[in-house]
């Protein structure tokens, strides 16, 4: 035999119910370098291989005589191959006197590798072992291969549709939690220290965030200064205890990987185990009984590392998807910066006389982007003047013509009251300095004197008008968006009674991905009819209705004589 064969030393099952038989064939073995389990019947060799699987592994291959007292090897072969944790041993028949062409069709039929006659010369006998132990680790490792790259690419996947860092670090965790078959804990740390963390397992009570601190800090300090991808072990004194595992401490394998333009600082964190993990012991005769123990562990050993390497290349690809999202949340916390200081707050509104007025403003859940929603309520040389709108489009963009629109409302209305005539001004200012834009608003010029309103609508949500007796409509009112320079209709009056509210709403409080629009402002329209007397009854009604995790901004505004 060659000198491969040799060092490719395997287990090998040697199922015969002869003694001379299996002392034989193991004698073949054995100077080939194989260890050898004889066994003396199928039922003993089932109870074997259950043995082997409590200590987490199988023999290389069994050689199964045809003629069994117990079951024929044939039907060995059959229940071998049929469970699923013994399908991947390979089986090689071998008989001396059942070696006709039926025979070996037989032996293949019930699954078996190959079929061997005996007497063989011993270089055929270790060649055929040696062909079926190599398949069988190639088709193994293939398998094994397919499915840690499957695992892989779905983290990865996962990681690169996370919508915010706090889903990024989420995903990042269940995916290492997979590929390493242990706890993870993932940390995405932008570059003003700011640390979001996600772990496999249920979050920790906000009381117990002290430890994510902790360790977000240490990250820090032993990432500071270090570029590319690499990894440590924390002991577990100075690693927090239970972020693994609850009130235990562990031993930390950390893998730090630095975003490419230096925003965010990604680190997988799962737990160093330094001893293998024990197994029971197998009971067998000779000099078996370490070698379960000692194939289970080289294969966990060869496991463990390439799980470390996938969660290497998990670690990058948090790290190259944190760079969008971390500029993402910058430019969302400018543009709600833009709105919050150009948008009034309720207690800086501007005294209106003769009219009572509450606004609502609720941002869009932090998973989508920020829109130009915006209202307006100011002082007109013909009354008081409300307005609601919405550029189209969801960016720092949208925000920034947003308050370009509010400051163009405030300076025409200085000399201009009649809400259509402030339309046309919106539409042309909007045509000339963006013209790849479109918003969509609605003027009200209310006379508090006599409760005259003249609205305007520029491809907005008309305002509802809500009646002291629990009736509700929306006002008749219509016209093309700012934007695209088409002729506006007259402005719809009205007269408010004193007990009439008019409300004014942005779509973001009603429109929902998949439901028709018309269903939802007709939903609109009931809950505004029910809700109870007063402007924050009103308002605070419908938000707890439809304002619950929006994808859109909510504008709100409503009115009525004082």
């Amino acid at each position: 035999m060659d000198r491969n064969v040799k060092q490719s030393g395997a287990t090998v099952m040697v199922v015969d119910d002869v003694p001379t038989n299996r002392y034989a064939m193991g004698a073949v073995l054995r100077r080939a370098g194989h260890d050898v389990v004889p066994v003396a019947s199928a039922g003993e060799a089932l109870s074997e291989l259950d043995t082997w699987l409590r200590a987490g592994t199988l023999p290389d291959v069994a050689l199964v005589d045809v003629g069994l007292p117990d079951m024929s090897g044939f039907e060995l072969c059959r229940r071998v191959k049929s469970r699923p944790s013994t399908a991947a041993l390979p089986v090689v028949h071998f008989s001396a006197t059942a070696v006709g062409a039926k025979d070996r069709c037989r032996g293949l039929d019930a699954g078996a590798d190959a079929f061997l006659p005996v007497p063989a010369e011993p270089r055929e006998i270790q060649a055929v072992v040696h062909a079926a132990v190599r398949r069988a680790r190639k088709r193994t490792e293939a398998e094994a291969l397919a499915h840690r790259l499957t695992l892989l690419s779905q983290a990865i996947i996962t990681v690169q549709t996370a919508r915010c860092l706090e889903e990024l670090a989420d995903a990042a965790a269940a995916g290492a939690a997979r590929l390493t078959g242990t706890p993870a804990v993932v940390f995405v740390i932008g570059p003003d220290g700011e640390a979001h963390h996600g772990t496999s397992r249920s979050r920790l009570a906000l009381s117990d965030a002290g430890p994510h601190q902790a360790a977000a800090r240490l990250i820090t300090r032993i990432a500071d200064r270090r570029a590319g991808v690499h990894s440590t072990v924390v002991p577990a004194p100075v690693w927090p205890t239970g972020l693994f595992r609850p009130g235990v401490q562990d031993d930390a394998h950390l893998i730090l990987a630095p975003a490419q333009e230096g925003r965010a600082l990604v680190c997988v964190a799962t737990p160093a185990h330094r001893t293998a993990v024990p197994v029971a012991p197998f009971r067998g005769a000779g000099n078996r009984a370490s070698r379960p123990d000692e194939a289970a562990d080289a294969r966990r050993h060869d496991a463990a590392l390439s799980a470390a390497l996938d969660a290497e290349r998990l670690a990058e690809a948090t790290a190259l998807a944190a760079e969008p999202l971390l500029m993402y949340q910058a430019e969302r916390d400018i543009a709600l910066t833009l709105q919050h200081s150009f948008l009034p707050q309720p207690h800086r509104l501007p005294d209106l006389p003769g009219v009572d007025l509450v606004v609502r403003y609720v941002p869009a859940s932090r998973q989508t982007e920020i829109g130009g929603d915006f209202y307006a309520a100011l002082r007109t040389p013909g009354g008081v003047l409300t307005a609601v709108g919405d550029v189209v489009g969801h960016s720092l963009d949208a925000a920034t013509v947003m308050v370009e629109i509010r400051h163009a409302l405030r300076a025409y209305c200085v000399e201009e009251s009649d809400p259509r005539a402030l339309a046309e001004r919106l539409d042309r200012m909007l045509l000339h300095y963006h013209p790849e834009v479109t918003a969509t608003v609605c003027l009200a010029l209310v006379d508090p004197g006599t409760g005259r309103v003249r609205i305007a609508n520029a491809g907005h949500i008309p305002p509802v008008l809500v009646r002291e007796a629990g009736e509700a409509e929306y006002v008749p009112v219509s016209g093309p968006l700012l934007g695209l320079a088409l002729d506006r209709p007259e402005p719809t009056e009205l007269v408010l009674d004193r007990r009439d509210r008019l409300l004014m709403v942005t779509d973001g409080l009603i429109e929902t991905r998949g439901i028709d629009l018309t269903a939802s402002m007709e939903q609109l329209r009931t809950a505004a009819a029910g809700a109870p007397a007063g402007l924050d009854g009103l308002c605070d009604t419908l938000l707890g209705c439809f304002g619950r995790d929006r994808e859109d901004d909510i504008a709100m505004l409503a009115l009525r004589l004082g």
